[in-house]
């Protein structure tokens, strides 16, 4: 909270509209959310005349108020109301804060006319738990009865709630760095108050010693006045701390408290007797204990930092003082102390201990030297002035502070282009001047040193870009597109096969499932085609997680085992995972289960069962999709867990990827079929990029033709030499039929193809479509010992 009426102290604004002001401060970069005039109708001071038990209340209180013009009764609660009490009192139509409106009316049966306030109701200070049990606000005793209470307390002023960035320093909660902030946005000087004191002839290191032992405590000012008067504060100090939201105390504590609304910098005063000849700042011990302000023990950590009189803590730094050195009413000399603490820490003691002060808000912010020095000076002055303090000579010192400069050194040219805007030398020249920022300008370079109370601006250009276009005004960014450069965001490598797998099989109607990569050593041994070493796990959690799979196989199957429990009688599911051998290979696979129908149709009953020319269809279309096409093939081959009849090793450019086949019976007794596949060995092949030919538009010719060979002769022997007869004009060759019984031999089978016949550029005639279905027919018979079927 701000008072505007403290910061007219700084700067000159009586020709300002607040309100107007407000909103430009808000549009720099300073969130104002509230202007608040504080003023409130129908609340006076008022003097207790008598106070009397409630009849009807153990707590409650009926009193006789004068309030000027009459006497009233009000029944008030507060523990500390008492007769000859100067109070505030809101009268019948007052409307406090939260608009609660003040009615007469009775409490209890007794009649109360109004009521008699505390300052938090009044929303001069914080609700806290402390500001409640303190009761109601105690006017002095010549406070005069009758007055404006708001008008009498300096509050009837105009106040300014602001929601400052987190990343903004500590600059904005003071009066000083406020004032700052508006002579930045109307382009005026701020004026320092002045700091004068006489010192006597005596010095403050004859009576204390300084040690800081902790590397959280960079700097530290120690002084020492003697012969205090502990007393009340004057009106004006009193009523710029009511007008902040602070409760005054007595002279000595009003005036810290002052200097730290004035000038960010919290400063603390010790009893000096109490305190005793030696100040050690260190960080605080396991389990050390202290009692602070609050009458509470505290128990400290070493991530604490503490001020102590050599053995025992005194004050938990930048958090909050220690009741043995509490100053009191009969203290007569103090030490004062001025610091800077290490802002992480005394926010994570704050929060800890649940003690956020005002001080340990401002010390997270983190402060600046300068103001330290100024803020000491202030207090001397202030309590030689309201305090006939004597203020010793000399100074206890520790100083580590890095003073090193913070120098920007930029163009027009990379202020405009960070921005966006298009200004000119002397455009900036005025910014920085508004910034109260010294600047050197040589030829087209600016040489900016940042002013210290800027905590939150670093030396780089971003910061410095930031500042001047805030000021410059963002609503003079020209309307433009962003032009940046772009490109097509892809999928590359095992990511790219693995999504282009899963949408071809979804595609084809497979579900996918995940499984967990550990099974039991038992499961782990089979499906073994690769005869790799299997990875025990030394300390599994169960036996049936014991080892690290190295085949997806294992798991489809309690996939099976799981969905046919529960009457499911048609699976087709997929899985793509990572298998590890015994050395920690990689290898991620691909794998798939059918079983039962691939397509039901229950109304036409036209199902297609899921079979080995099924999953075999599948698997075709899959490489086809990557890019594979004629580079595939399948060859018998003998894995354990597979029907010896019905499987096969996929092999592309004639290296194994993976099986295809019937799960052994002696496993299972239903016709189950599964295929595996490696992921990893796919990446490795090259794919050539799809292309894409205009369809023919000449007609094709279909040739049917049939072979009876002996039963050991492969399909895949004849398609080769089909093929290879059929030159540039056989466009597609499909097997439509497999045929054994009566009609051919015991140890015979028929197997029945579709050729089609094509060519892109011309129509093919019946002779010589012929002359290469003949030679087909010749190669095939001659080279396999086969016969034509039906002639």
């Amino acid at each position: 909270m701000i008072s505007l009426d403290w910061v007219k102290d700084y700067i000159d604004i009586d020709d300002q509209d607040l309100k107007e002001l407000a909103e430009k401060i808000t549009k720099a970069g300073i969130n104002i959310e509230d202007v608040i005039t504080n003023h409130i109708d129908n609340l006076v001071v008022g003097e207790v005349i008598e106070c009397s038990d409630h009849p009807d209340s153990d707590h409650l209180h009926v009193c006789k108020v004068n309030v000027g013009k009459e006497e009233i009764q009000i029944v008030c609660g507060a523990p500390n109301v008492r007769k000859d009490l100067k109070v505030i009192v809101a009268l019948p139509g007052a409307v406090l804060p939260g608009n609660f409106e003040i009615k007469a009316g009775k409490i209890r049966g007794v009649e109360s006319n109004g009521m008699i306030c505390a300052l938090f109701e009044l929303g001069l200070e914080e609700k806290t738990e402390e500001n409640y049990n303190k009761g109601i606000e105690e006017l002095p005793k010549d406070a005069p009865v009758g007055v404006d209470a708001m008008e009498y307390l300096g509050c009837n002023n105009t106040l300014y709630e602001l929601d400052v960035h987190k990343h903004r320093n500590n600059d904005c909660y003071y009066h000083i760095g406020f004032a700052h902030e508006i002579g930045t946005v109307l382009g005026r000087k701020v004026k320092y108050p002045k700091s004068k004191y006489t010192e006597v002839n005596d010095d403050v290191k004859n009576y204390v010693k300084l040690t800081v032992e902790t590397d959280r405590c960079p700097y530290y000012i120690g002084r020492m006045v003697r012969n205090v008067e502990i007393k009340e504060s004057p009106d004006w100090i009193k009523k710029r701390i009511i007008a902040a939201g602070m409760r005054p105390i007595n002279n000595v504590v009003d005036i810290s408290n002052f200097v730290m609304l004035e000038y960010g910098q919290p400063t603390h005063f010790f009893d000096a007797d109490k305190l005793g000849s030696e100040v050690l700042v260190r960080d605080a011990k396991e389990d050390e204990k202290v009692i602070t302000l609050d009458k509470i023990e505290r128990n400290l950590t070493p991530n604490d930092i503490v001020i102590t009189d050599g053995s025992k803590p005194t004050c938990i730094a930048g958090v909050m003082g220690g009741e043995n050195t509490e100053v009191d009413d009969n203290t007569k000399n103090i030490f004062i102390e001025a610091a800077i603490f290490d802002a992480f820490s005394i926010t994570k003691t704050a929060s800890r201990l649940n003690l956020k002060s005002e001080a340990s808000k401002r010390y997270g912010k983190g402060l600046n030297y300068e103001y330290t020095i100024n803020a000491m000076d202030r207090c001397l002055s202030l309590l030689e002035e309201y305090a006939n303090a004597d203020v010793l000579s000399g100074e206890l010192i520790h100083d580590e502070v890095d003073k090193s400069p913070k120098i920007v050194e930029v163009t027009k040219d990379e202020l405009n282009k960070v921005l966006g805007l298009d200004m000119t030398d002397k455009d900036i020249e005025e910014q920085l001047e508004k910034l109260d920022f010294e600047y050197k300008l040589d030829k087209d370079k600016f040489t900016i040193t940042v002013p210290r109370r800027r905590l939150d601006i670093e030396a780089n250009k971003a910061d410095i870009a930031e500042e001047i276009g805030r000021l410059y005004g963002y609503n003079n960014l020209s309307d433009t597109l962003p032009v940046v450069p772009t490109k097509r965001g892809v999928y590359v490598g095992d990511v790219k096969i693995r999504k282009e797998i899963t949408k071809r099989l979804r595609t084809l109607g497979l579900s996918e499932v995940r499984n967990y990569t550990l099974v039991s050593r038992e499961k782990a041994c089979k499906f073994n085609y690769d005869n790799k070493e299997i990875l025990d796990l030394p300390n599994p959690m169960s036996s049936d997680k014991s080892s690290l799979r190295i085949s997806l196989l294992n798991s489809l199957l309690e996939n099976y085992e799981y969905n046919k429990a529960r009457k499911v009688n048609n699976i087709l599911i997929y899985e793509i995972a990572k298998t590890y051998d015994k050395n920690y290979v990689e290898d991620h696979k691909v794998a798939m289960l059918i079983k039962g129908n691939y397509i039901e149709n229950n109304w036409s009953h036209n199902n297609i069962k899921a079979d080995f020319y099924t999953l075999k269809g599948i698997v075709e279309n899959l490489l086809n999709y990557l890019g594979f096409k004629n580079r595939y093939s399948f060859e018998v081959s003998k894995v354990d867990e597979l029907h010896p009849g019905i499987s096969a090793d996929i092999l592309i450019d004639r290296q194994k990827v993976g099986i295809i086949g019937r799960v052994h019976p002696s496993l299972y007794k239903d016709e189950i079929y599964v295929a595996e596949m490696s992921m990893t060995k796919l990446y490795e092949f090259s794919i050539k990029p799809l292309k894409f030919k205009e369809s023919s538009k000449y007609p094709e010719i279909t040739k049917d033709i049939a072979f009876i060979v002996k039963k050991e002769v492969s399909a895949k022997e004849i398609i080769d030499i089909i093929k290879k007869s059929g030159g540039r004009l056989l466009s597609n060759i499909d097997v439509f039929d497999v045929y054994t019984g009566e009609n051919v031999g015991s140890d015979e089978k028929s197997i029945a193809f579709s050729l089609i016949f094509s060519d892109a550029s011309r129509t093919l005639s019946d002779d010589e479509v012929m002359e290469v279905f003949n030679k087909i027919a010749n190669d095939v018979t001659s080279k396999l010992d086969a016969k034509l079927r039906d002639k």
